[in-house]
């Protein structure tokens, strides 16, 4: 397995390690509810360095980007962040991913570790704009300082004003580090993702500044059992369990990121195709009233009759009640529908609601 530069760290602190996208990441180091509520009323931080960074440059860096992805990024300009998606020629999703507009001509594409090298070569392959495409996710750490107080945690660490809006981002100094920081977030809340590069020595520093300047906040280490369970309460898809090469950005609910009407990209036909036809299934958010923990592949039912299938669940811990997302037969998808999970052969009543789960 790969590590993080993190790793001695995380292990000297006593967080338990598991293998995720071939890396040894930390699952939690207190408990995933204790870690879940520290992002949501004060400060948390994650190594997401896992993720992947793929650079883009040419003098038509954005015919590419925009032939790639299904997003506009003639909407872009330098230091604005952009959520996007890659699809095949069917429609399936490649990846759903970040991008940066780092300069004219210049971009970087943050996507996700399990489909890093396979994004990659996905790129190379249809790179008809003879763009330089290099794949720098092993040079760079990546920590996401999340929730309420992380502004205030963020600002000691730099000198100049920490002023960025949603989806935005500077090229900057965290710690005398030279960083990318953004504020996107997976979490709901506020908070930043800080982009270096650096040995270990370096990313100790960060981490160590990072934790000294939450102290009064009392900032807490998460792993990435909080992450998946906040990104659920604000009903992110994960790609894997909710997106993947079976499911289009329509029944996924991206439609909003899906610019039909731009020129020519790849997949668009098929997409065109699933707008105008109707989509036979959808994404919907269910919320139980009963004590069970919905997993991932539990069948959906209604009347007895299997429906759909359950992508993502958990106990909420803001909501203290099951949530999940699952696809549904469309004719199931309203707001207010009555269905089931079927958990070990018991139905569990379940409501359709519009998401996100939790307002924040």
């Amino acid at each position: 397995m790969k590590q993080t530069r993190f790793n001695k760290i995380q292990k000297r602190i006593g967080a338990k390690m598991a293998e995720f996208a071939g890396y040894e990441m930390p699952i939690h180091y207190s408990s995933i509810i204790a870690e879940h509520r520290a992002v949501r009323n004060s400060v948390g931080v994650f190594d997401v360095s896992h993720m992947g960074e793929i650079f883009i440059s040419g003098s038509k860096s954005l015919e590419f980007v925009q032939d790639i992805t299904i997003n506009d990024a003639s909407r872009l300009f330098p230091g604005r962040v952009q959520y996007s998606a890659m699809c095949y020629p069917d429609g399936g999703l490649v990846d759903d991913l970040l991008v940066y507009n780092l300069a004219k001509n210049k971009y970087m594409f943050v996507v996700n570790a399990s489909n890093n090298y396979k994004d990659y070569k996905w790129m190379t392959e249809n790179n008809e704009f003879d763009v330089e495409i290099n794949n720098l996710s092993d040079e760079y750490s990546l920590l996401a300082v999340q929730g309420p107080e992380s502004k205030k945690v963020m600002q000691k660490l730099m000198r100049t004003d920490l002023d960025l809006q949603y989806y935005y981002f500077k090229e900057d100094k965290v710690a005398g580090i030279d960083v990318i920081i953004s504020r996107t977030g997976y979490t709901g809340e506020s908070g930043y993702e800080i982009y270096f590069e650096g040995n270990e020595t370096i990313a100790e520093k960060m981490w160590n500044k990072i934790f000294e300047a939450g102290k009064e906040f009392n900032i807490k280490p998460a792993g990435l059992g909080a992450r998946d369970s906040l990104r659920l309460e604000m009903g992110f898809c994960l790609y894997g369990n909710d997106i993947d090469r079976s499911t289009n950005p329509i029944e996924a609910g991206l439609g909003w990121i899906t610019k039909l009407n731009k020129e020519k990209f790849i997949g668009q036909e098929a997409l065109i195709k699933e707008k105008e036809n109707g989509s036979r299934r959808k994404l919907v958010a269910l919320v139980s009233e009963e004590r069970s923990f919905p997993r991932q592949g539990y069948e959906i039912t209604v009347n007895g009759k299997k429906v759909g299938s359950i992508t993502s669940g958990t106990v909420s811990p803001v909501l203290e009640k099951p949530i999940a997302l699952g696809y549904v037969d469309t004719e199931f998808t309203s707001v207010g529908t009555k269905v089931n999970f079927l958990v070990r052969g018991k139905e569990v009543p379940a409501e359709v609601v519009k998401l996100p789960f939790i307002n924040k």
